[in-house]
């Protein structure tokens, strides 16, 4: 059945002097225009993952504006989130499209979760593959219905594409972090793009003292101080984490010193994580400067938040990419980033703003080497990644877009 996700209570009063106020105004008159309307949100995991992290933090803030939100959870065996990371890889461009086993898989979750969704909804938001077969399943209703994909999609396999396109026609509108990752023949008429944003004020984002930190890190073990080069990210082959390993190799014969920390989140719905996980553990070896953390071995969003403040560089080299949210969240704490030419990074990154961009092993060694030698680069850098993330990549933003959208779509009342 869908689960329920309980959230905390939070106020948009709390942005105040954190988000621009012409931002904070435009959400609070995009909310008023939907007043009372409720708007349940799905997708496949409550925690270890960007959608969950950004469903965490916004539903409270829509209720303070208030609105009726739910956030639930589709329930399935391990065969269908072994099904759903087939589907996400082949809408990425694997070469390996979802077997008929999967597919089976996949549609018999639909059909034991649709009957959980009650029909006083006046918006659905499907985040992503998982959920997309309910729409076409639920049948006509009076809701309006999103399909809100958070992957690049530019490329899908032809077979995987083929076979969820049909299972998206319903859909009244999709959202997009780009407008190149709109795939090619979609059957949805109102498209948008929007890009993620983080919650400043979440545990992940807010300010932590760099004493506080540093015993943070201590505690789990990074030496600080000390120089230290972390990524932060699933435990992915997206991510590429045996390339930051091989780059980060090649810093040391410059600076042996030099610790490299790999912190990874565990999803239900990312049944490959471990896989990836001990292909990393075996390329690291017995090296003492290399730390392997996951969400599941002691590593909560405060750690985060240290490693990425403390962090002379925050790595991301990701071959493909949604969009990256650790991405903004390294430069809304002022720290250098370097990271692969993939997916939103370069939204988030301009030229000049943030970090440096590269595209192969060589080129992420180069750029690490380059903002470990200049610290002036790196904290110039820094400060130009911060301004643009208030400006462009924080919570109240993402969510005055969002019910932008669903203002056009009109609720029952409105039509």
């Amino acid at each position: 059945m869908l689960q329920r996700v309980a959230v905390g209570r939070w106020s948009l009063d709390a942005y105040r002097d954190v988000v621009p106020e012409r931002i904070l105004v435009e959400l609070r008159e995009q909310a008023q225009a939907l007043a009372g309307a409720r708007i349940l949100h799905i997708n496949a995991t409550s925690y270890g993952g960007g959608v969950s992290e950004l469903l965490r933090s916004s539903v409270p803030l829509l209720r303070d504006l208030g609105l009726a939100v739910d956030w639930k959870v589709i329930a399935g065996r391990a065969d269908f989130f072994k099904a759903t990371k087939a589907l996400h890889n082949g809408l990425q461009g694997a070469s390996q499209a979802p077997t008929e086993a999967e597919k089976a898989a996949w549609l018999d979750c639909a059909r034991e979760n649709v009957h959980e969704i009650d029909g006083g909804y006046d918006f659905i938001v499907v985040h992503d593959p998982q959920p997309a077969a309910l729409r076409a399943m639920y049948g006509k209703g009076d809701a309006r219905w999103v399909w809100r994909c958070h992957i690049d999609t530019s490329e899908p396999n032809p077979e995987t594409w083929a076979f969820l396109r049909p299972y998206l026609a319903e859909f009244d509108a999709a959202v997009f972090t780009m407008a190149q990752f709109v795939p090619p023949d979609l059957p949805v008429a109102r498209v948008r793009t929007i890009p993620p944003a983080i919650d400043p004020l979440s545990p992940k984002n807010f300010e932590l003292a760099d004493e506080t930190a540093r015993q943070i890190l201590d505690w789990i073990g990074v030496t600080m101080p000390g120089r230290l080069v972390t990524q932060v990210s699933r435990f992915d082959a997206w991510k590429d984490p045996l390339g930051v390993i091989a780059a980060y190799r090649l810093v040391r014969e410059e600076i042996p010193d030099l610790q490299l920390a790999l912190v990874g989140s565990m999803a239900l719905d990312d049944p490959e994580g471990w896989d990836v996980y001990r292909q990393v553990a075996e390329h690291a070896g017995d090296d003492e400067l290399i730390h392997l953390y996951t969400n599941l071995t002691g590593v909560s969003n405060v750690e985060v938040n240290a490693f990425q403040r403390l962090s002379d560089v925050v790595v991301q080299k990701s071959i493909r990419e949604g969009f990256g949210l650790v991405v903004s969240e390294s430069m809304w704490k002022g720290t250098p980033v370097v990271a692969g030419r993939a997916g939103g990074i370069p939204l988030q990154m301009p030229e000049g703003v943030g970090g440096l961009l590269v595209d192969s092993v060589e080129q992420c060694a180069e750029a690490m080497l380059k903002l470990l030698g200049d610290r002036a680069l790196a904290r110039e850098l820094g400060h130009a990644g911060h301004e643009h993330v208030r400006e462009h990549f924080l919570l109240p933003r993402l969510l005055a877009d969002e019910l932008r959208l669903l203002g056009e779509l009109g609720t029952r009342a409105t039509g």
